[in-house]
């Protein structure tokens, strides 16, 4: 039989052992009801009410104000708990307080533990530092009338926490618009070929511009930081025609870059070669002065000495005509005293002969040249000494 089974007197089923009783020598458990009982006769006591008392009606009637009181101090307790939490908040180092009281706006917090008045003011906490990214792209007509797909990537951050709160409701929405507007006003004021090729940087530059103006004058608190224009293309059914421009403008470039190589490199060599000709035409004419200079220098002494001895000098300056002409020639005339004949000898012809000999015996070296010199001389003299002893005897 079950110790709770009804019917049982004592109950001595119970697995407490407490017989069905409360109280006393109990070991049991504590009964919850009469736990919650006693601690709201506590709080009811704390609140100035009164106790609860046993018998008849008065302890009913005493209970049913004692847990109402309990129940009003736990709702206050609550209270006050939601209040103390609510009055204390954290901003972050990346962060900024907009602080609204009545929805007007207050302050501006710094990072760090604020407080606030609960159900007066409103926070509003807003990220600083991060750099936020948005997208835009599409077809749009160039100055030249020509159809183009750009893809930008904007790159912004809040620079002012009150403005991106209060001026505008959605601020994405308002950077798509700004962003979509400079763009078409951009690309419609520049060619195809500027968007699609070397004006592609400059365009991102002046979309950055434009965009930052907007924003300033819309009071979005936004900060441009970098606009990255990531690609300008024409439409898909011209592609491989533009494809064969740009490479037929990129051999273009390549060609000049060639043709400028080459002009580095010829220019200064012609420039140098000038500078060579130059310097020795200089050389050359200080040179023909100073001949000329000398040249007179020397007829000026040569006509004062002539001044004063005309016979000689006349004299001399005819022999040392005669020394310069037959100085350049191969052959010797000598004319013999007591002989009308002048004697003739073939110098060409002696100086082969003897360097005919002079080089089967030892060639090039100084001594066989001494040699040969000596032997033409030695012919020369027995030339001359036959001639003259044959000249002797024709006279006798």
């Amino acid at each position: 039989m079950a110790w709770n089974e009804p019917g049982g007197n004592r109950n001595d089923n119970d697995p407490w052992g407490t017989g069905g009783r409360r109280g006393g020598n109990d070991q049991g458990p504590p009964d919850l009801d009469e736990a919650l009982k006693k601690g709201l006769d506590k709080l009811n006591k704390l609140l100035g009410g009164k106790g609860n008392k046993s018998g008849g009606n008065g302890s009913s009637s005493g209970g049913s104000s004692g847990g109402f009181g309990a129940v009003l101090a736990i709702a206050a307790i609550v209270f006050v708990g939601y209040v103390i939490f609510q009055s204390f908040y954290t901003v972050d180092e990346q962060e900024r307080a907009v602080v609204l009281r009545f929805g007007e706006f207050s302050r501006i917090e710094e990072p760090g533990l604020r407080f606030k008045v609960p159900l007066i003011d409103s926070v509003a906490l807003v990220r600083v530092t991060n750099v936020r990214t948005a997208e835009s792209s599409g077809q749009m007509l160039t100055q030249d009338e020509n159809l183009v797909s750009v893809d930008l990537q904007v790159q912004y951050r809040v620079n002012n926490a009150r403005d991106y709160v209060l001026n505008v409701r959605d601020s994405n929405q308002a950077l798509a618009f700004a962003t979509d507007s400079a763009l078409r006003h951009e690309v419609g004021s520049s060619t195809l070929d500027g968007v699609l090729t070397e004006g592609r940087a400059e365009l991102a530059v002046r979309i950055e511009e434009r965009l930052q103006t907007f924003l300033r004058e819309y009071s979005t608190g936004l900060g441009i930081v970098r606009v990255n224009v990531e690609s300008t293309q024409p439409p898909e059914p011209v592609q491989d025609a533009f494809r064969e421009v740009q490479r037929a403008r990129e051999d273009e470039q390549q060609v000049k870059e060639e043709a400028e190589r080459y002009r580095n490199k010829v220019v200064p060599e012609a420039r140098g070669r000038a500078q060579r000709l130059t310097e020795e035409a200089a050389a050359y004419r200080q040179q023909v002065v100073e001949r000329a200079r000398g040249e007179t220098a020397r007829f000026l002494a040569v006509l004062d000495v002539y001044d004063r001895a005309p016979e000689v000098t006349r004299e001399r300056m005819y022999i040392q005509a005669l020394e310069t002409v037959l100085s350049n020639t191969s052959k010797v005339m000598v004319a013999t005293e007591g002989d009308d004949n002048i004697m003739y000898l073939p110098l060409d012809g002696l100086t082969n002969r003897a360097g005919a000999s002079g080089q089967s015996g030892n060639n090039g070296s100084s001594g066989s040249n001494q040699t040969d010199i000596k032997a033409l001389s030695d012919q020369v003299m027995q030339e001359l000494q036959s001639r003259q002893d044959s000249g002797v005897r024709r006279s006798r």
